[in-house]
Parts: structure tokens; sequence; C-alpha cells
């Protein structure tokens, strides 16, 4: 492992007065077999003290970042601009499901510092200067079993720090380590000490999870981050409106699955940047079936759904206005029944989002059957957009061959000026030809009568 290590690192390992250790992620990859690269995280451990590390690192021409005292934690960077924290060996006491630890006791034993990490995977130590492997809890061989346990009694460690049932689900989609039946079962006895974590820490770890066939998981990650917090009972927690379509039956001419089941799989189909679109695209129906008693007005209901959920989330505003309109969008002419005039006034109108929303519409298809061809809707929208294109049809306002005020200088109110530009856009959908300066203006007219 010594060979993968930044040199800067090696020589403050040398340098300090103590063993430092690499622990955690970077040290469970390594011997995992994966790839350690510039997004590695060094996580640092040492019984020094802060002042002790301090010293050391900044004779070795590293930045300190930030000092923590009262959890012994130090941020630094090296010259290369790499980050690194350190935390002084230690052992916590929490409130019950708190993420940040109540007492804090420092410690110069390895076993003691390890026994407050939440996975064994996670507990194995690496001293730098020595190039040995310090294994206190028998990690090693969980890191071989591709096996996640927890470090101790697995309901106390999860009733620590309810962070740690997100984590569970994350860890194991980005390796493809498996939760032992411990971990799972202290994980569905503290399930609702996620209500405790801080709603903006939720929502990194799903994110981290639908994104987590970027690390080590295989493609299969996303799904089988979200199955872990389904099966953990994590889910009705934090997507309680998502959750609610477990066990809930769809048609069977149309889907093979219940609605979350149809959800996850979705998610498994869908490329990178929908993928949160795509495990709410169907949040509307257990909403609609309680209140309608059919699914009719699920992609309105669930855009309306996906915004109050992103929005307890704390997710970015951006995102959610993109999620939102891609739910409320989803279905449109799923049967293919939709006249063209009208998909093209749809292609113009989803503009920018337009590759995101088929892609959306041909993860939701194949999530129904586990059918890979390509989905009758996208193939008769792409036929439509490719014709479209041919025509020379403006799909901003900026293609229009006339300007808002071109518009106002015939007679169009300013306060009417956009209505009348948004009009002659889809006009123009419908037909490429008629994006000329004098049908624009002739179209607009109507704008300017009182």
């Amino acid at each position: 492992m010594k060979l993968l290590i930044p040199e800067q690192l090696i020589s403050l390992a040398n340098r300090c007065p103590a063993p430092l250790y690499l622990v955690g992620g970077s040290v469970r990859d390594f011997l995992a077999g994966f790839p350690i690269g510039a997004k590695t995280d060094w996580d640092l451990a040492s019984p020094l003290s802060e002042d002790d590390l301090i010293a050391a690192a900044t004779a070795c021409r590293f930045t300190v970042r930030a000092v923590y005292p009262r959890t012994g934690t130090v941020k630094l960077q090296d010259e290369e601009g790499v980050g690194y924290e350190f935390t002084r060996f230690r052992s916590d006491s929490y409130v019950r499901g708190e993420h940040t630890p109540r007492a804090i006791s420092f410690t110069k034993d390895v076993a003691t510092d390890a026994l407050r990490r939440d996975f064994r995977a996670n507990a194995v130590y690496y001293d730098i200067a020595a190039d040995a492997f310090v294994d206190p809890l028998g990690g090693i061989e969980d890191i071989r079993e591709k096996r996640l346990a927890a470090v101790r009694e697995a309901e106390k460690v999860f009733g620590e720090d309810g962070l740690r049932l997100m984590r569970l689900a994350r860890i194991a989609a980005e390796t493809g380590f498996s939760p032992d039946e411990e971990a799972l079962r202290g994980a569905r006895a503290n399930a609702a000490l996620i209500r405790d974590i801080a709603p903006e820490r939720v929502f990194a770890e799903l994110m981290l999870i639908l994104r987590a066939d970027t690390k080590h998981g295989g493609k299969e990650a996303p799904y089988r981050g979200l199955s872990i917090l389904r099966a953990a009972g994590v889910l009705p927690y934090i997507l309680p409106e998502l959750a609610a379509g477990d066990g809930m039956a769809q048609r069977s001419d149309y889907h093979a699955h219940d609605v979350l089941e149809h959800s996850l799989l979705c998610v498994r189909h869908a490329p990178l940047e929908i993928r949160l679109a795509a495990l709410l695209h169907d949040v509307g129906k257990p909403f609609c079936m309680a209140r309608d008693g059919n699914f009719y007005a699920h992609p309105e209901e669930g855009a309306r759904i996906a915004e109050e959920i992103l929005s307890r989330l704390k997710a970015p505003k951006k995102l959610t206005a993109e999620t939102a309109f891609l739910v409320r969008m989803h279905m449109r002419d799923f049967d293919c029944k939709m006249r063209p005039f009208k998909v093209r006034r749809e292609i113009v109108s989803a503009g920018g989002e337009l590759p995101r929303l088929l892609a959306l519409k041909q993860a939701d298809f194949t999530a129904c059957r586990g059918d890979l061809s390509p989905a009758p809707t996208v193939v008769k929208w792409e036929k439509i957009l490719s014709e479209m294109k041919e025509e020379g049809v403006p799909f901003t306002l900026a293609e229009l061959s006339v300007s808002g005020l071109d518009l106002q200088r015939e007679g169009v109110p300013a306060a009417r000026t956009a209505e009348a530009l948004r009009d002659l856009l889809d006009w123009c959908a419908e037909d490429g030809s008629r994006n000329g300066r004098a049908a624009l203006l002739a179209r607009a007219s109507r704008f300017a009568r009182p």
C-alpha cells in the first residue's frame, strides 16, 4: 500500500513521534482490490495529540486547514492540494440516535479507537511508517468475504448514530459488500432514528447511493443500496410517500412489479443524471390510489409531492425544479396516441430537458417488464424530433426570426410580448417553414389588438 500513498504523507508519518495510521475507506478499498486514486478519502488516526500532529505536519510543509480540539480532529492539505483528516484515538458516548457524540475521551489504544467506528471492514489500520496492517476486530476477514458487520453489538452501534443507517446502504452499494443479518437486524431495530439526522445529511447520502456505480459496486450498485434501505426499514422514514407503494399492485398487462419495486428498477435502468427523477417518477401513485382509487393523475400529483420531498430534504432548488418537471412529463404520450403536432409542441416546451425526459421514458418502459428494446414513445418522439430539425424548427425564442422588440414595433404591448413570442414558438413547432419574419409578424398582429 505504501507505493500508493503520497510521498508527503509518508514523510509526515516518519516524522511523527508515534505511529500514524490510515484507516477507513482507503485501507478497506486497497485490501478489497479497488483502485486507489485522486478521489480517495485519506483518513488518518493516531494516539498523537493535535498539537503534536500539527507540529509534525507543519515541519513537513502541510497546511493546517482546521482544528477541532473537542473531537481531536485536524484537517490538513498537502502541497498538491490533497486533503487529509486526522482524528486522535478516542472513545465516544452518544445520545441515542444523534450523529455527534455527547462525550469524548482520548485513548492510546488502537482497539478502543476501533470500537467507536461503524463496521469492522472500516476498522483496519495501516501503519504508514512500519508498512504494516493492524486489525483489532477482524476486519480483514470481513473485507475478504465482502461483508459489512458492526464493530460491536449491531443494535447498539446503529442506536448510537442514526446516520449509520444511511452509511450501511451507501457503503454496501459502493463496495458490493453485503450487510450480515445481525447488521440488518440492528438497523431495523433503530430505523426510526434516521429522523434525528439533519435532512441535508440524509439527502447527501441518498445522492451518493444513486451514484454508487461510479465507485466500486458495479452497475447494480444504486438498486442494491436502495434495496438495503428498504430491507432495513429506513425508506418509510426518509421517503414515506415512495415507501407507500410497497406491495401496491399495478396492472399486470403493463407491470410485473408493485409500485415501489418498479421505482427502484427504474433507477436501475436510468442514466446517472436522471436517477433522482427515476426514483420519484411514480411517487404520486400511492396518493392518487388513496384519494381516487386509481393512478390517473399521478404525474401531476407526483410532481407536487416530489417538490415537497426535495424541499423537506433541502435539495438544491434547481435540481428540485428539474426533477418535478420530469416527474410531471414522464407519462406524456405513453400510449403513442398523441397527435404529431402536439408532440412537436411538447418537444419544444421540454427545451433542454428533452434528452433527460426521453431517458426517463426509456427507463420507465424497461422497468415495467424488463424489456430492453427501445420504448415506443421514445422511438416516435425521436423520429418527430429528427423531422423537426430537418425542417429548421426553432426550439428556443432566440431561434425565432423576430424578437420581442420587433413585435413591440408592430404594436404588440410590452406586457403581452412574452405571451406572443411563446405563441409564435408553438406555431413554428408545428411547421418549421413558418419561421419567416413576415409570417411571424402577421400572426403576432393579433396580440396588438385591444
